[in-house]
């Protein structure tokens, strides 16, 4: 029973404040004149107004009501009717006059209750969709500053003789066939390789984005989303095939990275389907971490991920040549799907390097730069 009496008591205090809202309307909206009450319809459709209480909904259709039978007498005021332009363009004496302007009525769109809903529902999913795109759009932006600023502080490293002088040689024993051979990190990647010895070497292509350290570890999706730092990363990093040997070393060096639409990581590699750009970007630096190694650009070409039954080329398993046969054979391949002649070739024995990074054309689509070792 006090509950019901405190329910009561709530839907009057709705209705007591409806009826001081509707007062206040009046007085306010002269109600007998037509600009007034579309002006008051507009308000209660926009949702500037609202009630709480089925006496301040009967008002709210009262006034719909009103607003229907202006709209359909404007409607019915605009229907063609007898030309009385002659007559009305004269005046006393037979003087000619100017017509009457007629008074703008501000356009007023009647929706109907059910209408007015969806349309506001409409209105609130397209708001949280904005919402949620801009801040998509401010986290990739700031995804996309983190990277920059991140690939600047690791080549002021590279190139900070200082930071480097402070740590002591760094020399990798390896087996080469059955050689044990030494190799000493140059000194430009020694504080690099203190803080991550998955650091293999630096890719550069002048005047472009790509200026990235390059990693190599026994699993090749690890790097696809971590960074240097071990960080997960959406950009990933630069990666050697696991396959790789940058010690032996191995026929092709193939070096895989994102294509991100911010044109990170090898975002930007696919400019070079334009010949006039590879014409200005005809050499690619790639040190591995012990040497230092410019290449000239040979092939370009679309590829894509094969099934492993596929009887076809794919450059993604070429990276040794056991003999002079298998490496012309490749070459073929490749220059046979490349998009325009270089006139760069390679004799077996040279170094080469391959840039791969996914392309949008067809599914698993990948985009391809080979090059070979020129210095």
């Amino acid at each position: 029973m006090y509950r019901m009496e405190i329910v009561k008591m709530s839907v009057q205090g709705y209705i007591e404040a409806d009826r001081e809202k509707i007062r206040q309307i009046r007085q306010k909206y002269d109600l007998s004149k037509d600009e007034d009450v579309l002006a008051l319809f507009s308000a209660l459709q926009s949702g500037e107004i609202q009630f709480e209480s089925s006496e301040g909904r009967r008002f709210d259709d009262l006034i719909y009501e009103k607003a229907s039978a202006i709209r359909a007498r404007e409607r019915e005021s605009r229907k063609p009717g007898p030309d009385k332009s002659s007559a009305e363009g004269k005046g006393a004496g037979g003087k000619n006059r100017p017509p009457n302007k007629k008074a703008k009525v501000k356009k007023v769109i009647v929706l109907t209750k059910k209408e007015l809903v969806l349309r506001r529902i409409s209105m609130g999913v397209l708001l949280l969709l904005a919402i949620s795109c801009l801040g998509y759009f401010g986290f990739y932006c700031y995804e996309s500053f983190k990277v920059d600023r991140e690939n600047r502080r690791l080549a002021r490293i590279k190139e900070n003789e200082t930071i480097n002088g402070m740590y002591k040689d760094e020399v990798v024993e390896a087996q080469v066939g059955e050689e044990t051979r030494y190799f000493k990190v140059l000194e430009q990647y020694k504080s690099l390789y203190h803080q991550n010895q998955n650091l293999i070497g630096w890719l550069k292509i002048a005047d472009t984005i790509i200026d990235y350290p390059v990693m190599q570890t026994g699993d090749n999706d690890y790097y696809q989303n971590h960074n240097i730092n071990l960080e997960e990363d959406r950009n990933g990093a630069l990666f050697l095939d696991t396959d790789c040997d940058v010690k032996a070393p191995s026929t092709n060096f193939i070096i895989y990275g994102h294509n991100m639409r911010s044109g990170k990581m090898f975002g930007s590699l696919d400019q070079y389907a334009n010949e006039k750009f590879y014409r200005n970007h005809k050499t690619i630096q790639f040190d591995t971490i012990y040497e230092e190694g410019t290449y000239e650009v040979m092939y370009v070409f679309r590829s894509r991920v094969y099934q492993k039954d596929e009887v076809v080329f794919k450059y993604y398993q070429f990276i040794d040549a056991y003999s002079e046969e298998e490496f012309n054979s490749n070459m073929k391949e490749m220059a046979a799907i490349s998009l325009y002649d270089t006139g760069v070739t390679a004799s077996y024995g040279d170094q080469l390097l391959t840039l791969s990074t996914c392309d949008y054309v067809e599914e698993d689509g990948r985009f391809v730069v080979v090059a070979k070792r020129v210095e």
